[in-house]
């Protein structure tokens, strides 16, 4: 993280504390109270941590307000109602303002000159921009990135290195796509020819991407054979997940690792997928759903239902199946015991 300077008071303002201290000391960096250094803050939420806070160097230290300070301690604090919470937005506050630090245009990399871009732009070197692309204010390109023609980016999205944006696709404000990610690769699309050999179907749609999207790292989305793939507002999509073509994710769906989404899948909002879950094509999913770790997806999904095992079923449905199956084991001893009684019984008849 680059060098940020705050004051203690301004770092106050910003979440609401009440300093006791020093209030113009100033402020680098955030760091656990065991490791603190001058110009660093801190925080304190649990009783086993208080054992630190006398001997921290911390420039100033978070804590709750219930907090006794003892006349022996001569730290800076602000008083906060949640540490804990109040210390994770401040983390975040200082994140979002170092990821989008940089700016101006890096060399080598190149710009089509029918493109527009906004202000307070950033693009790294080796970063390649296309022809009729059209980027907002505040947009960061970190280099290695390609951005085919026709593309949209909103304003204050990340792109981190390594991203393939390909053509006609459009991305919505605030989103951040990680390092490797593909966006707007052909679609899983192929047709049996008479020859008995695959033909493939041109995939000439496209991929749309809304507000506050997530796209975490070597993660592939798919553009839609003649119209679009659509990732909804909120979304957050985890390191390596496919997303197949046609396919259309509701409002702030999670989806974790290893997960697949097979094309022309419609998935509801709300929805949380644990990893390697496995959906097939054409499906319609409900609101509200939970799909458990390696689900296996194979049919439509109500709404609000939590499913798991492959083929997925309902919650209760896969406990009741989950307590035969464990069962197997001594079922089995127990028919072989029966088998060998009843040759026994034959035998002596």
């Amino acid at each position: 993280m680059e060098s940020i300077h705050f004051s203690v008071e301004e770092i106050a303002e910003i979440i609401q504390g009440s300093v006791i201290g020093n209030k113009k000391a100033v402020i680098n960096n955030l760091s656990s109270i065991e490791k603190a250094k001058k110009g660093d803050i801190s925080f304190v939420h649990k009783d086993n941590y208080f054992k630190y806070i006398k001997a921290s160097k911390a420039s100033a230290i978070i804590v709750d307000k219930n907090f006794k300070i003892s006349k022996d301690l001569k730290n800076t604090f602000i008083i906060v109602k949640d540490p804990y919470l109040t210390f994770t937005a401040l983390l975040e506050k200082f994140y979002d303002i170092d990821k989008f630090a940089k700016s101006g245009i890096e060399q080598p990399s190149f710009i089509n000159k029918s493109s527009k871009i906004g202000n307070d732009f950033y693009l790294g070197a080796f970063s390649y921009i296309d022809t009729n692309c059209r980027i907002k204010e505040n947009v960061k390109i970190y280099p290695n990135v390609y951005v085919g023609k026709n593309v949209e980016i909103g304003k204050n999205t990340l792109v981190y290195p390594g991203v393939t944006i390909n053509p006609n696709t459009k991305i919505g404000e605030s989103c951040t796509i990680h390092s490797g990610a593909i966006i707007g690769s052909d679609g899983f699309g192929f047709v049996i020819s008479k020859n008995g050999n695959y033909k493939t179907i041109p995939q000439v749609g496209n991929v749309i991407i809304k507000n506050n999207v997530n796209i975490g790292s070597n993660t592939v989305i798919d553009k839609a054979t003649m119209e679009s793939t659509v990732i909804n507002s909120g979304v957050k999509l985890d390191n390596l997940i496919q997303i197949g073509h046609n396919v259309e994710i509701g409002k702030n769906t999670v989806i974790a690792a290893q997960s697949g989404i097979s094309g022309s899948t419609k998935i509801g909002k709300n929805s949380l997928f644990g990893g390697q879950v496995g959906v097939i094509g054409h499906l319609k999913l409900g609101d509200n759903v939970k799909y458990a770790a390696q689900s296996g997806v194979s049919k439509n999904i109500k709404e609000g239902e939590t499913v798991f095992g492959s083929p997925a079923v309902n919650k209760k449905e896969y406990i009741k199946s989950y307590a035969v199956f464990k069962r197997l084991p001594s079922v089995l001893k127990r028919i072989e015991e029966m088998e060998k009684k009843m040759l026994k019984l034959q035998k002596n008849s």
